[in-house]
């Protein structure tokens, strides 16, 4: 009760319109925690709260439970991850090489985030509508960028025509499997990541071929 107490003097209550300023402090504050410990579980409503200045029910106003909030987190960082895709894909004019340059893209910004993408890609989902799932895998991944790729493809003759959203989630299964296995098995004596990923994507690629 004293703590808080003290909690409450650390920060004045929040003016009218001021929720939003709140909400993002305590997104920054989970962030850094993550980013710090590298370990969901250290990151707790209380020790949020603690780092905002605020009481665990001011961080419940605005988030259900500890999950809502880390997927939260995930997503804002992971929102960065279309962005390096598309950005990585530009410096190709070739539909199979912009192809390639995105999924490599995507395979390092999840090893570069490893306990943020094993929260959004590597566990169960939290209970959602399946239109929200869709929804928020799609923006979370960048794979609305890959399934125009796919089709740019599939235009240019470079990939067999088929069915572009199945060949999307394909690459998307193919890249995301080895993102994964390097987040998790880490002691396994990968080759080395630019190889290792560039022929991933080749091969595959070269499976789809016309």
């Amino acid at each position: 009760m004293a703590a808080a107490r003290s909690a409450e003097r650390r920060r004045t209550r929040a003016r009218r319109g001021e929720g939003d300023k709140l909400r993002t402090e305590i997104l920054a504050a989970a962030e850094r925690l993550l980013a710090q410990t590298s370990d969901e579980s250290a990151v707790s409503v209380r020790a949020v709260a603690d780092a905002v200045g605020v009481t665990a029910p001011s961080i419940y106003l605005h988030f259900a439970d500890k999950d809502e909030l880390l997927v939260a987190v995930c997503e804002r960082n992971f929102g960065e991850l279309s962005f390096e895709v598309e950005r990585a894909a530009s410096r190709a004019a070739d539909p199979a090489e912009v192809l390639r340059l995105a999924m490599m893209a995507y395979a390092r910004f999840g090893l570069e985030h490893p306990e943020q993408y094993r929260i959004l890609f590597m566990r169960k989902a939290a209970p959602e509508t399946e239109e929200a799932e869709h929804e928020r895998l799609r923006n979370s991944s960048g794979f609305n960028f890959v399934l125009a790729a796919v089709v740019d493809c599939m235009e240019a003759g470079i990939m067999r025509r088929d069915d572009p959203f199945l060949a999307a989630v394909a690459l998307w299964s193919v890249v995301h499997g080895v993102t994964s296995l390097l987040i998790s098995k880490p002691a396994f004596p990968w080759p080395p990541l630019e190889q290792f990923l560039d022929y991933t994507v080749r091969a595959h690629l070269k499976g789809v071929r016309p």
